[in-house]
């Protein structure tokens, strides 16, 4: 079984951090949501309160296949400063393991020097903060071990790539398929 940790920090964005824990363990992920605020509930950006499984301190991360990063603000700002997150995400860029991020937090890969010689995206007007970073606008960029992505409007498919990159395309097209997404013409 593939494992996941989606890092919860106050003010985080709740589409972008709860879609994916959802899509992933869909696919069948075990998924933990990690606060780093020392306490299990933790309020999002719009007040909407989530339990999280664990709190940093109780994590072994050694098993994990995949770390991510959920947007909003100040949730970006609180994981930036959160220095054992940092040493975490520096250790697996340095061994080559996968980490992901959303919205303004791949600024927070930019802060820690993840992103040089890379392609990344981010939400509009965080551009400067991917420092060392080719910055590209596609919906979400993969390059080597680093997935970034947009915004709350890209979530679906920041998991869906996340879901092919652990799994397969099969395993993603699966998921896509059983949430009706992209199907159709967009009527109102």
């Amino acid at each position: 079984m593939k494992k996941v940790s989606i890092f919860l920090a106050e003010g985080f964005e709740e589409v972008e951090a709860l879609t994916q824990v959802d899509l992933l363990r869909r696919a069948g992920a075990e998924v933990t949501m990690v606060s780093i605020s020392g306490a299990r509930e933790v309020a999002g950006s719009h007040g909407i309160v989530v339990t999280a499984d664990k709190i940093f301190a109780e994590m072994d991360f050694a098993e994990m296949d995949l770390l991510v990063l959920p947007g909003g603000m100040p949730g970006t700002l609180h994981l930036k400063e959160c220095a054992p997150l940092i040493a975490l995400l520096q250790d697996f860029n340095e061994k080559g393991r996968k980490l992901a991020a959303i919205c303004a937090a791949p600024t927070v890969f930019g802060a820690a020097g993840l992103l040089r010689g890379k392609k990344a995206t981010c939400y509009p007007g965080c551009e400067d903060g991917l420092t060392g970073a080719e910055v590209l606008t596609d919906r979400v960029v993969v390059d080597g071990n680093i997935t970034t992505s947009r915004g709350v409007g890209t979530a679906i498919p920041f998991a869906l790539s996340l879901i092919a990159q652990l799994y397969d395309q099969q395993k993603a097209d699966q998921i896509r398929e059983s949430i009706v997404y992209g199907h159709g013409p967009a009527k109102a």
